[in-house]
C-alpha cells in the first residue's frame, strides 16, 4: 500500500509540475489596437506635427484683446456662439471713462453757448441801456451849457455878481459834461458793435477742441466695449465676470501666461492645418505646385487628403503646440498651411493636434 501512494503521489506531483510550467509559460494574445497609428502614406514621406485652426486668407484664428484695461461686467456670449459683425461680446467698467465723457460734453456745451452769445451780441438790452446813457450824457451836457450861459450873462452884467471861481466851475462842468457824452456816444457805438471779431475766433476754437476732446473720450469709452470684428463662431472666452483683464489679455495661471480674452474663427465650412516642418526635412520638401499632404486624426483610424495653402517663409523656433513655449532645445521649424473640408460625419476643432504626412522630394532617401 505504502509504495502505491507513493506512486499516486509521485505521478500527482509530475501532473502538477506540467499544469503550473503550461500556466507560467501561457500569454494570453495582445488586444487589438482601439485605432492603428498613422503610417506613412507615401512611398517617400516628411512626417509633420499639425494644429488645426479655423481657416483665415492671411492668419490663424481671430484674437481679441481689450485697447483698454478694466474689470469685466458682461459677457453676453458663450464658447460656441455664432455672432455677426458688431455683436457684443464683452464689456468693461466703463464707470469713470462715462463720467469724464460727460463732463467733456458738458464744457463743450457751454463753449458753444458762450459762441453764441458772443455772435448774438450786441443784446437789445445791453443796447438799450447804453442808448440812455447817451441821452443822459446829452441832457447832462445841456444843463452845463445853460449853468455856464448863465454866468456868463451874470458876469457881463455885473463882475462882482459872481467870483471868478464860481466862472471857471461853470466853463470846466461843460467841458466835463462834452467829455462824458463823448464816452457815452462810444460806449453805444462799440456795444452796437457786437463782439470783437478776436474774441468770436477764439471762442470757436476753444469750441473746436473741447468737441474733439469730447470726441475721443466717448472713441474710447467705446472701447470698453468689445464687439466681434467680423461674422464668426466664438472659440473662447478666457475671462469670466469680476475679472481683470489687461491690454495683453487674460493671464493664465496653468500656462503663467496672457492669452486672447476672446478668441474667434470666421464661419466657413473648411479647415486649415498648421504643420511644422523640422529644418532637417526642409531639402525633401517638394516645389509648392507639387506639394501633397495626408492628415490623420489621433485617437482614430481617419485621414483626410490636404490642399496646399501656402509657405510662412520664415523658419521660426519650434514650439509646444500645447502652451505656445519655446523649447529649450534649439530646433527651427517651416509653417505650412493646408486647408480641407471635414468629411460628412466628422468632428474636428480648431486647436486639435493630428499627424501630417507629406510627399517628400522624388528621389530622397527615406530617414
Amino acid at each position: 500500500m505504502k509504495v502505491k501512494l507513493l506512486i499516486i503521489l509521485a505521478v500527482a506531483g509530475v501532473v502538477a509540475g506540467i499544469v503550473s510550467a503550461y500556466k507560467s509559460n501561457y500569454h494570453k494574445p495582445p488586444l487589438k489596437p482601439l485605432f492603428s497609428p498613422a503610417r506613412d502614406p507615401y512611398t517617400q514621406g516628411v512626417y509633420a506635427n499639425g494644429i488645426i485652426e479655423s481657416y483665415q486668407p492671411h492668419a490663424s484664428d481671430v484674437n481679441i484683446f481689450p485697447e483698454v484695461p478694466g474689470t469685466v461686467v458682461k459677457l453676453p456670449v458663450t464658447e460656441g456662439t455664432t455672432v455677426a459683425r458688431g455683436t457684443t461680446l464683452l464689456v468693461l467698467d466703463d464707470s469713470v471713462q462715462r463720467a469724464t465723457v460727460e463732463q467733456e460734453k458738458a464744457q463743450a456745451a457751454a463753449a458753444l453757448a458762450m459762441l453764441n452769445e458772443l455772435k448774438a451780441e450786441p443784446r437789445k438790452e445791453t443796447l438799450a441801456v447804453s442808448k440812455a446813457q447817451v441821452e443822459a450824457a446829452k441832457a447832462s451836457l445841456k444843463t452845463a451849457k445853460d449853468d455856464l450861459a448863465l454866468e456868463q450873462k451874470s458876469f457881463s452884467l455885473n463882475p462882482r455878481s459872481i467870483s471868478k471861481k464860481q466862472l471857471t466851475d461853470a466853463v470846466n462842468a461843460e467841458k466835463v459834461a462834452e467829455g462824458n457824452l463823448a464816452t457815452a456816444m462810444k460806449s453805444f457805438e462799440l456795444t452796437r458793435a457786437g463782439a470783437w471779431i478776436f474774441d468770436i475766433q477764439n471762442q470757436e476754437h476753444l469750441y473746436r477742441a473741447l468737441t474733439k476732446t469730447y470726441e475721443s473720450g466717448k472713441a474710447l469709452l467705446a472701447k470698453y466695449t468689445l464687439r466681434a470684428p467680423a461674422d464668426g463662431v466664438v472659440l473662447a472666452v478666457n475671462a469670466a465676470v469680476g475679472s481683470y483683464i489687461a491690454t495683453a489679455g487674460t493671464y493664465d495661471t496653468y500656462t503663467q501666461g496672457y492669452t486672447p480674452a476672446v478668441v474667434m474663427a470666421h464661419a466657413q465650412p473648411s479647415y486649415q492645418v498648421r504643420c511644422y516642418i523640422d529644418e532637417i526635412l526642409i531639402p525633401r520638401l517638394p516645389e509648392p505646385s507639387k506639394m501633397q499632404a495626408r492628415m490623420f486624426i489621433r485617437g482614430s483610424n481617419i485621414s483626410v487628403a490636404l490642399r496646399f495653402v501656402r509657405v510662412q517663409p520664415y523658419v521660426t523656433p519650434k514650439i509646444e503646440l500645447s502652451n505656445q513655449r519655446t523649447e529649450k532645445v534649439d530646433v527651427r521649424v517651416l509653417p505650412v498651411l493646408f486647408r480641407f473640408k471635414p468629411p460628412k460625419g466628422m468632428k474636428v476643432y480648431p486647436g486639435q493636434l493630428v499627424d501630417v504626412y507629406l510627399k517628400a522630394r522624388i528621389g530622397e532617401q527615406k530617414k
